[in-house]
């Protein structure tokens, strides 16, 4: 069990580095960014609220008593986010990538929490009747 906990630790790692340093630089506002939300019809005043927005339900994902709220406020984000790729008809893997830590998020709370391992188990393939 300590293993499925470590490897839950460092997979939730990598989305929560990842979706800090998206967050942070939302909050900087760089060129690419700025670009970004100029092709994505965003105004760039939005880019502030939402770097808030994401480092906050990131903030509620690392708390351990919070982090299935913080996995839940996180899907709402990231699935706004394959929206918008979506609508201006982004290439695939923009599209995709915030699917993509969405799953990082949601692996890394189902090896570690074992109570969504209990409320989502894997079935074996065989069927033993």
């Amino acid at each position: 069990m300590r293993k499925t906990l470590w490897a839950g630790r460092i997979v939730s790692a990598f989305a929560v580095l990842f979706l800090v340093l998206d967050g942070v630089t939302h909050l900087m506002q760089p060129a690419p960014v700025a670009e970004a939300f100029h092709r994505l019809a965003f105004p760039l005043s939005l880019s502030v609220e939402l770097g808030v927005i994401e480092l906050a339900c990131v903030a509620v994902y690392v708390i351990p008593r919070t982090s299935i709220l913080g996995a839940i406020l996180l899907t709402g984000y990231l699935g706004g986010a394959v929206a918008t790729h979506l609508r201006v008809f982004d290439p695939f893997f923009d599209t995709i990538f915030p699917i993509l830590i969405g799953t990082l998020v949601w692996s890394g709370m189902y090896l570690m929490d074992p109570r969504l391992r209990a409320l989502v188990p894997f079935k074996s393939t065989s069927n033993k009747f």
